[in-house]
C-alpha cells in the first residue's frame, strides 16, 4: 500500500511539473491575441476634456511661433559670422498684423521672423517695446493666411483657485497646451532698471523657457495674461510660474502700437546697485547720477563725486520710507506723471525735503 501510494504521488508530481513548465507555451498558444482586438467603447469625453479640447481648436491659431536672429558676432575658430536664434511665443493681437510677445525674447536681435499656425513664415518688424513691463509689440509684414486675433479677457477680477491654460513653444515644440490653477495673485516681479511689474499673476500650469510671450487663458479661451518666467534651479517648470496680467498688457500694447513707446513715470536718476547699497549699511536710494534735463537734475539732487564720495540718499517719499529703488519706483508709478512729490535726502548726515515733479522719463537720454 505505501508502494502504491508513493508511485502515486510521484506521477502527481511530475504532471503538475510538467504543466508548470508547458503553462508558457500553452498559454501563449491558446490566449495570444492573434487578431486585432475588439475595441472597446469609450463613452462620452469628460467635460474638462470637451473643455481643453474646444479650447485649444479655438484658441491655437492665435499663438504663433516667434523667432529672433541677434547681431553677427566674428568666431573665434572661423573667419564667419556667427548668430544665435532665440525663439519664443507670441500672440496675434489684432487683425492688423500686430503681434504681442515678451521683451525679453526679441531683445537685443536684428532680425525677426514669425511662425503662423498655417505653417506660414512672415517677417516681422517692432513696433514697439517697454522693458519695464517685458512686453513688445511687433508687426507682421504681409501675411497671406488670414490672421485670429485672441479674444481677451481681464485679469482683475481673477480668484486663486481658477483654471488656467497655457499654449506656447516650449523648447521649440509648436503649439503645446498645458493647464493648472491660478496659484496666487498680486505678485512682484522685477524687470530692468530695478522696475516691478505689479499684479503678476502665479500659475502651476507648466511654463518652460519658450512658452514666454505666450498666452495664460481661462476656461473661457479668453486671454487673462502673457506668460513671462519661471522660478526653477534648472530653468524647467517647477510649478511656479508667472504672468503679466492682461488688463496691464491691454494698456500697454495699445500705447506701443499708438506711441511706439509707454511713459514711464520717474525724476531722472541712476541708482546704485541694491546689493551695494546693503553691503554700505545704507538703507534708501543711493543716487549714482541724474540723467541732464530730468527733474530730479533741476531740483538739485546730486550724484556720486568724482571721488567715490556718497551725496544723496532718497530715504522717504511723501513721508513713506523707500528702502531700494523698487520701492521708489512704485510709489512714483503709483503717484502718476505730472503729480508732484516730496523727497526726502540725506547729505552728509542731514536731511532734507525736496518737491520733485515725476515726469515720463522713457524719452530722456540716460548718457
Amino acid at each position: 500500500m505505501p508502494i502504491r501510494f508513493l508511485r502515486f504521488a510521484v506521477l502527481w508530481v511530475l504532471l503538475l511539473a510538467t504543466i508548470w513548465v508547458m503553462e508558457p507555451y500553452l498559454a501563449g498558444l491558446w490566449l495570444s491575441a492573434s487578431k486585432p482586438r475588439t475595441v472597446t467603447p469609450r463613452g462620452d469625453l469628460a467635460a474638462s476634456e470637451k473643455t481643453a479640447i474646444d479650447l485649444f481648436k479655438n484658441v491655437s491659431p492665435s499663438v504663433v511661433h516667434v523667432f529672433a536672429r541677434g547681431t553677427p558676432t566674428a568666431s573665434l575658430f572661423s573667419d564667419e559670422q556667427e548668430s544665435v536664434v532665440q525663439s519664443g511665443s507670441g500672440i496675434i493681437w489684432d487683425s492688423a498684423g500686430h503681434v504681442i510677445t515678451n521683451n525679453h525674447v526679441i531683445n537685443g536681435t536684428a532680425q525677426i521672423g514669425i511662425r503662423l499656425t498655417s505653417g506660414e513664415f512672415v517677417n516681422a518688424r517692432i513696433v514697439g517695446t517697454a522693458p519695464n513691463y517685458d512686453l513688445a509689440v511687433l508687426q507682421l509684414e504681409r501675411p497671406t493666411s488670414p490672421l485670429h486675433p485672441i479674444a481677451i479677457g481681464r485679469s482683475a477680477d481673477l480668484q486663486v483657485g481658477q483654471s488656467t491654460f497655457a499654449i506656447g513653444n516650449p523648447y521649440g515644440l509648436d503649439q503645446t497646451l498645458t493647464n493648472g490653477i491660478i496659484s496666487a495673485l498680486g505678485r512682484r516681479l522685477p524687470t530692468n532698471m530695478a522696475h516691478e511689474i505689479k499684479g503678476m499673476i502665479q500659475t502651476d500650469a507648466p511654463i518652460n523657457p519658450g512658452n514666454s510671450g505666450g498666452p495664460l487663458l481661462d476656461s473661457a479661451g479668453r486671454l487673462i495674461g502673457v506668460n513671462s518666467a519661471i522660478v526653477s534651479g534648472s530653468g524647467a517648470s517647477a510649478g511656479i510660474g508667472f504672468a503679466i496680467p492682461v488688463d496691464i498688457v491691454n494698456r500697454v500694447a495699445t500705447e506701443l502700437i499708438r506711441n511706439g513707446h509707454v511713459p514711464l513715470p520717474g525724476i531722472g536718476i541712476v541708482a546704485a546697485n541694491q546689493a551695494q547699497t546693503t553691503s554700505l549699511g545704507i538703507d534708501g536710494v543711493v543716487i549714482v547720477r541724474t540723467v541732464p534735463g530730468s527733474p530730479a537734475a533741476a531740483s538739485g539732487i546730486e550724484g556720486v563725486d568724482a571721488d567715490g564720495t556718497i551725496r544723496d540718499v532718497i530715504t522717504k517719499v511723501d513721508g513713506k520710507p523707500v528702502h531700494s529703488m523698487s520701492d521708489l519706483a512704485s510709489t512714483l508709478d503709483d503717484a502718476g506723471i505730472g503729480n508732484d512729490v516730496d523727497l526726502t535726502v540725506e547729505r552728509d548726515g542731514q536731511s532734507r525735503n525736496v518737491k520733485v515733479r515725476i515726469s515720463d522719463i522713457s524719452q530722456l537720454r540716460q548718457g
